[in-house]
């Protein structure tokens, strides 16, 4: 045990993970430390003795033969590892030894799925605008085909590695073995781009939905018959076209039919204003809950995710049902109500569909607790089937039973519960469900971000309230900027999935796998240009998002 070493929570991220198995050879329990203070800590001779003895013994055999390693119940209790896939979901882990788990692989299926589905499929209906119809079902195929075996790339980094036990390894370990300290560096300002800009995506969507929700309430409790001065539908399942977001907002002014207090209504959307002021009032409840120490009470509302997507799919659904389907196939003409089946924008599509399909900063942990590793493979493969599927049904539901005519094809918003009135019951609950749940990821993600930046940088993730305080006004506050003045979630979801898949599903995958190859001789021409094709795509697929 490194004898200036801190103690730590144990987090699983993008740049890096600390397990049981990393502390060997022992651990120093802590009736062995004589003293302590903030600068260093000191052991006793007895304990330096045993670690001498330990490491001597290690030596006796290859680093592969785990005969001589303490066993792990003098090694640190887990107590705290996450999880996390941006606009997905971040949730506490049980630890399991070594690699041998125990879930079943049904279990670590939904574990996979429910990981990497999240808010990102309110965005990906508008995707598939931008590229056209046929266009974007295509490329969603052909992008879950590709980060699939880029995620397949990534589980099998560690097994590439001769003579090293790599069991208790995380892929940003294996980037650290092959890159050194720039591939620890990349992997901390990729991971915080990823984080930053799903908290500021969280903080955007949080905002529209509580303004909606307390829209809701105040009009029923003050028995207001509203509609948003926008066009739509005119029967009972109302479908609005809201209009360019960098326009007003919609739902921000409303027509009064019923006879209220016009001044006390006016009153209140001059301080329930979407962009105005709701980004500001949800600062008096997350700041504060950003600089709690642990957050491992929010772990326990994981279960809210996958209530939110199921109703969304059940919503989805209905909503189906009861508007028909609105489709006509043109690939080059123009239409007032459709859209082209080709678009020159499909690349904002791929951008929103790299962090969609985002699971490899904690793949290799959620599949080390699958009982059978053998099926691993099989499993992930299956997760990644599911997940497309989902994404299908919700995006071809909504893109086709969206009413055109009248409406056009182009009105599908960012968020495409935007698309339903504040005054409809089902959209409200939704909206509700998913403002909780995010309420309670939101915590976590600034929790990861405080562990893998302060960690770094001062070696303590909690190493005083300002420092924290500061941290959490930095990234509070951004996401209020975005909010008021960009609240775009597409734009901001493509622009971080294409900056952080670049490095952790297109290069960091093929470059280790081309490494590999290369030291064992048996890399091939075939292997060398497909991974530098993906690379490249990587590339063109980040700048195209800048161009669009």
């Amino acid at each position: 045990l490194d004898p200036n070493s801190k103690p730590r929570s144990l987090i699983v991220s993008r740049i890096g993970v600390s397990s049981p198995s990393s502390h060997r050879p022992f651990h120093v329990e802590p009736t062995n430390i004589v003293s302590v203070n903030d600068d260093m800590q000191r052991v006793t001779d007895e304990a330096a003795a045993m670690n001498k003895r330990i490491h001597y013994y290690s030596r006796l055999t290859s680093p592969s033969d785990r005969a001589l390693m303490a066993p792990d119940h003098v090694l640190p209790a887990l107590e705290e590892i996450y999880v996390y896939s941006p606009l997905g979901t971040a949730f506490k882990v049980d630890g399991c030894t070594d690699g041998y788990g125990k879930n079943s692989s049904l279990v670590t299926i939904f574990m996979i799925w429910n990981t990497m589905l999240g808010t990102s499929i309110l965005s990906i209906p508008w995707g598939i605008k931008q590229a056209g119809f046929t266009t974007g079902i295509v490329i969603i195929l052909l992008m879950g085909i590709l980060t699939l075996y880029c995620c397949y790339r990534v589980l099998k980094s560690r097994t590439m590695i001769p003579l090293i036990d790599t069991s208790s390894w995380e892929f940003p370990d294996v980037c650290k073995y092959y890159f050194g300290a720039f591939g620890q560096w990349s992997s901390l300002l990729f991971s915080m781009v990823s984080l930053i800009g799903a908290m500021v995506v969280y903080w955007v969507l949080m905002s529209n939905f509580l303004f909606n929700t307390g829209k809701f309430i105040y009009n029923y409790v003050h028995n207001i018959n509203v509609t948003d001065i926008v066009s739509g539908t005119n029967d009972s399942n109302r479908v609005i076209c809201p209009g360019d977001a960098s326009e007003e907002q919609p739902g921000n002014k409303s027509m009064l039919f019923l006879s209220a207090n016009d001044t006390g209504f006016e009153l209140f959307e001059e301080w329930w204003n979407k962009s105005q002021t709701v980004p500001l009032y949800l600062i008096v409840v997350l700041l504060p809950l950003l600089n709690l120490k642990s957050p491992s009470f929010f772990a326990k509302f994981n279960v809210l995710g996958t209530i939110s997507v199921i109703y969304l799919v059940l919503l989805v659904t209905f909503k189906a049902v009861r508007l028909g389907f609105h489709l006509e196939f043109a690939w080059f003409t123009l239409d007032e109500f459709f859209v082209p089946e080709f678009r020159l924008s499909f690349p904002q599509l791929t951008g929103v569909l790299t962090l969609a399909f985002f699971i490899h900063n904690c793949v290799i942990t959620l599949l080390k607790n699958n009982k059978k590793q053998e099926n691993n493979v099989r499993d992930l493969s299956i997760a990644f089937f599911l997940v497309g599927l989902t994404y299908l049904y919700v995006v071809v539901l909504i893109f086709a039973a969206f009413p055109s005519p009248p409406l056009s094809k182009e009105c599908i918003e960012q968020n495409f519960l935007d698309n339903f009135p504040s005054n409809d019951v089902m959209a409200f609950i939704a909206r509700m469900f998913l403002l909780f749940q995010m309420m309670t990821v939101y915590p976590l993600l600034g929790y990861l971000a405080r562990v893998q930046l302060l960690g770094h940088i001062f070696g303590n993730v909690y190493p005083s309230i300002f420092h924290v305080l500061g941290l959490n006004i930095a990234i509070v506050g951004l996401g209020v900027t975005i909010a008021r003045f960009y609240p775009n979630i597409g734009g901001i979801i493509r622009y971080s999935g294409a900056t952080c898949g670049l490095a952790f599903v297109f290069v960091y995958p093929s470059l280790i796998y081309m490494v590999s190859q290369y030291r064992a001789g048996q890399l091939t021409w075939l292997g060398l240009t497909v991974h530098v094709f993906i690379i490249l795509l990587g590339v063109v697929n980040l700048i195209a998002q800048f161009l669009m």
